[in-house]
């Protein structure tokens, strides 16, 4: 078992010694940008003359900009930053075998820091990390990993410093949050050699209920989820036994998980990163945004459930990569950074959705080719697509229901999302291409 103990608020005086990736993975410098679920504010650890630090981008004005917040000692690289719904910063620390938390702030010209306590994991093979931004931005959560179990801590935004509120059996990773309150979060959880994602309610006690399970020797995992409609992005093997595919579903649904071909791109591994948010009760017209990694680099790509295809779009110079969002409008946000441009975010506003002709049976569409770039970072043309495996039987369950209220106390607001209709779901299978 996995025991974390919660050590008092200590203050970060100049000259204190900072921890490096102890106890939070290799230790590698973030990639990209972290957002706030209404993209007002973004956090990144930066680098200048070798050193790094965190920085705060302001996105919700006519211009964004970005504000250092340095302390006297450089940060380590595995340092985690997370902004936080009034414009602070969280930061997560490793001081000697420690995991430290504060909150920093911008004080003239200098930097505030505010600190929140710290947790500790007397097992050392223990990991713990953040949690992706709540969506009211209030909180924030911590993901610590042990041998056996698991538990979920909220970090930011308690009454008494970081609060461990639960514990679950296994090995947990991911996290993703199913609703706007920050009640469901989705983990996919490790146990007996197999990955399935289950739903754990953090009101209820850490409650954990299924959320995928597409095949019972399958690794079935939870990517992104939408609040609005629904939709959610998976990765399976149940489909092509030993290879990972992504695949599409919706909360609460009976009907089936989908892997489209056109996701599968040869020679390169895809990645979904952002959701159109606002599209109610139509899954199908959510764009979502995939980074796509291949031997000539990176590159932005936009699908949606309704086309089979894939556009593939250039990302801007400088790119922080893997990092964006979209606006309800359908205009994909991309954070970039270089030496001109310091802090900069590009719109970009990918082809609509292709209209069927009246009468027209659905059927497979032309991949849009890639950009044109140089022969050097021209980026592989993907595969043409494959006859269907056989399927598995799987579903979408929704999240457990509420527990009940007290006695004197007002009932939580449930939280577990209603079945949306899919549009032309085949109903042969319930697992599809």
């Amino acid at each position: 078992m996995t025991v974390c103990a919660v050590e008092p608020s200590a203050g970060f005086e100049n000259g204190d010694e900072y921890g490096g990736g102890d106890g939070r993975g290799d230790g590698s410098a973030p990639a990209g940008c972290t957002f706030t679920a209404d993209g007002a504010y973004g956090a990144r650890l930066a680098s200048a003359g070798g050193s790094w630090y965190p920085e705060r981008w302001t996105l919700d004005g006519p211009e964004p900009y970005a504000v250092p917040l340095p302390r006297n000692q450089p940060e380590e690289p595995g340092t985690e930053v997370q902004p936080m719904a009034d414009g602070r910063v969280l930061i997560h620390r490793v001081v000697g075998g420690r995991h430290a938390f504060s909150l920093l702030y911008p004080t003239g010209p200098g930097t505030g820091e505010l600190p929140l306590g710290a947790v500790g994991c007397p097992d050392r093979s223990a990991r713990l990390r953040l949690l992706p931004p709540a969506p009211d931005g209030e909180r924030a959560y911590a993901l610590a990993v042990g041998p056996r179990t698991t538990s979920v801590w909220l970090v930011a935004g308690g009454a008494f410093g970081p609060e461990r509120l639960a514990e679950l059996p296994g090995r947990c990773s991911g996290g993703v949050w199913l609703d706007r309150s920050g009640r469901m979060l989705a983990l996919d959880r490790e146990t007996d050699g197999r990955t399935k994602a289950v739903v754990v309610d953090l009101e209820c006690g850490g409650e954990v209920s299924p959320l995928l399970q597409i095949a019972a020797d399958s690794d079935d995992r939870v990517l992104l989820a939408d609040h609005d409609s629904g939709l959610l992005i998976v990765r399976s093997d149940a489909p092509s036994p030993g290879q990972d595919r992504l695949g599409w579903g919706v909360l609460g649904s009976t009907l089936p998980v989908r892997f489209p071909e056109c996701l599968r791109v040869r020679d390169c591994s895809v990645t979904p990163f952002a959701i159109q948010p606002g599209q109610v009760l139509t899954p199908e017209s959510c764009a979502v945004a995939l980074r796509v990694d291949g031997p000539t680099g990176s590159w932005v790509a936009v699908w949606r459930p309704a086309e089979r295809r894939v556009h593939h779009l250039r990302a801007p110079e400088g790119w922080l990569t893997g990092a964006g969002l979209w606006t309800p409008e359908g205009v994909l946000r991309l954070p970039y950074a270089t030496e001109a441009v310091p802090c900069g975010v590009a719109q970009v506003s990918p082809p609509p959705v292709a209209e069927p002709e009246p009468g027209a049976a659905p059927g497979p569409q032309a991949q849009q080719p890639p950009p044109q770039q140089p022969p050097s970072q021209q980026p592989p043309s993907q595969p043409q697509p494959a006859a269907p495996p056989p399927g598995h039987p799987g579903r979408l369950t929704a999240p457990g229901e509420p527990c009940p209220p007290a006695p004197a106390a007002q009932p939580p607001t449930p939280s577990a999302a209603r079945p949306v209709p899919l549009q032309e779901a085949p109903l042969g299978r319930l697992v599809t291409n």
